[in-house]
């Protein structure tokens, strides 16, 4: 589906990243290392190297992966692209950054497996920023899937990342305009949470 999806002249998602990830820029250090979850055509991840970070890229459509390398070439960045099954990914190494924007593709069975092997990548003392709808987002039809069980709630994201330093959990509403994918009035959750060191 996603490859199909992908398959097309434009950028699904736009060319620009997500506002939210714009907005927590002070997130972002050059240096820093990061990793995007299921980054699709490349807004997020180039956007994160061109403010100076290493970024590794997980996506499974090759068509994503084509548009990706080519608004990284554009950018003048180096962004590592994988071609992955991120529910098959094996999450061997750690990055500073952990980014999930817009990954409701995954459902209530598979969210679990998936958090945990984010969690898993997050160095100790580093982040993990998840972006995307809450369940009411069904009811405008704007963007993400028709499944309600795939979006999040504050008391989810609460859950899912219990023991850790929860920075922002803020579920709000707003008009979006991010290619035709996301386009319009959106019931939006911003969540960033750190990782907590060994005891």
């Amino acid at each position: 589906m996603w490859e199909e999806r992908y398959s097309t002249p434009d950028y699904l998602f736009g060319r620009e990243p997500a506002r939210f990830l714009v907005e927590h820029a002070d997130l972002l250090r050059p240096g820093q290392t990061a990793l995007a979850v299921a980054d699709g055509e490349g807004r997020n991840s180039v956007f994160m190297a061109r403010k100076g970070l290493k970024v590794t890229a997980l996506e499974y459509a090759p068509s994503a992966l084509r548009k990706a390398r080519a608004l990284a070439d554009e950018a003048g960045v180096s962004v590592e692209f994988r071609e992955v099954d991120v529910l098959e990914h094996d999450w061997a190494e750690t990055f500073d950054l952990v980014v999930g924007i817009f990954i409701q593709f995954v459902g209530p069975e598979a969210r679990p497996a998936l958090f945990e092997g984010m969690k898993q990548s997050v160095k100790p003392g580093g982040l993990i920023l998840l972006h995307g709808y809450t369940p009411r987002q069904v009811d405008y039809g704007t963007g993400g899937p028709p499944y309600p069980e795939n979006m999040y709630t504050e008391a989810q994201l609460h859950a899912d990342f219990a023991g850790w330093e929860i920075l922002e959990c803020r579920a709000y509403e707003r008009e979006i305009r991010e290619g035709t994918g996301h386009a319009g009035w959106s019931a939006l959750i911003d969540f960033v949470a750190r990782k907590p060191y060994p005891e």
